[in-house]
């Protein structure tokens, strides 16, 4: 028997939940960095996006690391010293930027 589109319920896939977690304009590229270049400071992080505000960085980082994707680790000196990397979780992910990545190089105009 075939589904019917009026029983279906995109917000309960698995293709959203994963949206959610990594949509918006630099989320997708802040993972992409981390899992190139790993460990990455705040400020190579900004110059690897190059036209973020720090606030939008910021915030963007507090999310992933709230959704597990990331962790951040704070280093007791001066001046502070603070690395993102990606968590377990967020190494889960790999292969699916990595898709998107070959992807994008098989199909670029």
């Amino acid at each position: 028997m075939k589904k019917r589109i009026e029983d279906a319920d995109f917000d309960t896939t698995g293709y959203s939940y994963t949206l959610s977690l990594i949509s918006g304009k630099y989320k997708p590229v802040i993972l992409y960095c981390l899992m190139e270049y790993e460990p990455v400071r705040f400020n190579q992080m900004q110059r690897y996006l190059k036209k973020i505000a720090d606030k939008t960085l910021s915030q963007n980082l507090k999310e992933l690391e709230a959704d597990d994707l990331i962790v951040r680790t704070v280093y007791p000196q001066i001046p502070p010293k603070v690395e993102y990397r990606l968590s377990e979780r967020g190494h889960s992910l790999v292969r699916v930027l990595d898709q998107l990545c070959d992807w994008g190089n098989e199909n670029r105009r």
